[in-house]
């Protein structure tokens, strides 16, 4: 018997796969967090399997999503993504990707971790949505309005409600898989 899935990660395998083993997971850990919070930000404006079939060529353009290289990051690295067409060559998202690594420390060495920081919006334990079917998920809630704004506030780019919801539903700080999904509880 074929396993019931939300409907959104049926087109693909990769994207089942991620669904299967990531989407909806709970993430502490601060570089799995910066690693999706770039991929998010590079996804605005456009599809999430788009990323997804480009993540192998984010990760090593991105020094394997590590934030402490990236937020050094040159010139001459940064005219070298945006000549890379394995990648979303966005001048504005590459250069967010780099400020947006600095406001990532910037938050650690205030809050101990970004983990600590993000989770505390949801008092560290996920938010389980109960989901009948697609058309009842959201892509923002006052929530990620409230987060956007405090990234934004501590200079995050590319950081709207959505994008946020977006992570929040990727890093399991949300369970919007629907009744009927194998991955719901």
């Amino acid at each position: 018997m074929e396993k019931v899935r939300c409907g959104w990660c049926n087109s693909s395998e990769l994207y089942q796969k991620y669904h299967d083993e990531e989407w909806g997971v709970p993430v502490y850990d601060d570089p799995k967090l910066f690693e999706f919070l770039l991929l998010e930000t590079f996804q605005a404006g456009l599809s999430w399997i788009t990323i997804l079939n480009k993540r192998e060529n984010f990760r090593t353009a991105f020094d394997n999503f590590d934030y402490k290289k990236i937020a050094q990051y040159s010139e001459d690295k940064i005219q070298e993504l945006l000549e890379n067409p394995g990648i979303i060559r966005n001048k504005l998202k590459v250069n967010s990707a780099v400020s947006n690594a600095q406001a990532f420390i910037k938050i650690q060495e205030e809050f101990g971790s970004f983990s600590k920081y993000i989770w505390g919006f949801v008092d560290g334990k996920p938010i389980i949505n109960n989901r009948k079917n697609l058309s009842e998920v959201q892509a923002s809630t006052p929530l990620s309005d409230t987060i956007s704004k405090d990234l934004k506030k501590r200079g995050f780019k590319f950081v709207g409600s959505t994008v946020v919801y977006a992570h929040m539903q990727a890093t399991g700080m949300v369970n919007d898989h629907v009744e009927d999904c194998w991955k719901r509880n």
